[in-house]
């Protein structure tokens, strides 16, 4: 049988997705942090020293946003930008001693959403969840992403 008005499936995601994205901005913003300067921090956490190109590429965003959010986390001493010696036209980013901590704050209330979120599924269930997620046909250049 179908899934008929708001039992749809994209209605379902739509809903969760809109309670779980104002969670988790709330919980950022005790943190002292945007979702996109989270991720960029999480991304440089993970990866180490970079050039802007790169993370422009892995982040999957537009130039003039990145610059925005590095602006802002340089601006509070998160992240740092500096000319590549090698090549003087590339900027190379990396998470400051301070960025690492506030990280640490981001993670922590990361996980108080996500305990809270999935508080009724056990662990097979919320990796089930996750693999069937990424499995979603979305993409970060979706029109819908791009506002994010």
């Amino acid at each position: 049988m179908a899934a008929e008005g708001l039992d749809r499936i994209g209605f379902l995601l739509a809903r969760h997705g809109a309670i779980t994205d104002g969670r988790i901005r709330q919980a950022l913003g005790v943190a002292g942090l945007t979702t996109r300067q989270s991720m960029t921090l999480m991304h440089l956490a993970k990866v180490g020293r970079m050039s802007q190109q790169a993370l422009i590429e892995a982040l999957g965003v537009d130039p003039s946003i990145l610059v925005a959010v590095l602006n802002d986390l340089e601006r509070d001493g998160l992240a740092v930008r500096h000319r590549d010696p090698a090549d003087r036209r590339r900027h190379i980013v990396e998470i400051t001693t301070d960025g690492s901590e506030a990280l640490t704050r981001v993670e922590r209330a990361l996980a108080a959403v996500e305990r809270e979120l999935f508080a009724d599924l056990d662990d097979n269930e919320i990796a089930r969840l996750r693999e069937l997620l990424a499995r979603v046909r979305t993409a970060p250049d979706d029109p819908i992403c791009a506002g994010h």
